[in-house]
């Protein structure tokens, strides 16, 4: 993606996806092509400042949404807390680990629960939690570091 002009992206033998690389990893339109582009893709429907989630759960999103949408979170938008923290972030979830991968600097976390996400968090922060597969934490993200589009 680094090189090209343009990105067509083959699903199980579909085209899912096709347009420039800076426009495929903005708006992913599938959970495949969010994942190569490492991003977390929640498909739901805007209602003003929250999006309901197809599979239960609910965002608090920083401008209006409307109608079918998705919701992306960058993994470094994630951070995660031993228990519910308090202040101003308007997203917090209980989670479990599902899965951990060294991945540069950071170690990129599987998260399970009402609304999966995937978090990189720094080595240190991953012994300091304590995490190993099936850790209960609470995953936070800022409402103004979640990407809403129109699906």
């Amino acid at each position: 993606m680094a090189l090209a002009d343009r990105v067509l992206v083959v699903e199980d033998g579909a085209v899912v996806q096709a347009g420039t690389p800076a426009d495929v990893a903005r708006h992913p339109r599938t959970d495949y092509v969010a994942r190569l582009v490492g991003l977390s893709l929640l498909p739901g429907t805007g209602e003003g400042g929250v999006v309901r989630l197809d599979g239960g759960g609910r965002v608090a999103v920083a401008a209006e949404a409307a109608g079918p949408v998705f919701v992306a979170v960058r993994p470094e938008s994630v951070a995660l807390y031993p228990t519910r923290p308090a202040g101003s972030p308007r997203n917090a979830w209980p989670v479990r680990l599902a899965g951990a991968t060294p991945h540069g600097s950071t170690v990129r976390c599987e998260l399970d629960g009402e609304v999966p996400l995937v978090a990189d968090v720094t080595a240190t922060a991953f012994a300091e939690l304590g995490l190993a597969p099936g850790s209960p934490v609470w995953a936070v993200v800022k409402a103004s570091e979640v990407a809403v589009y129109t699906r």
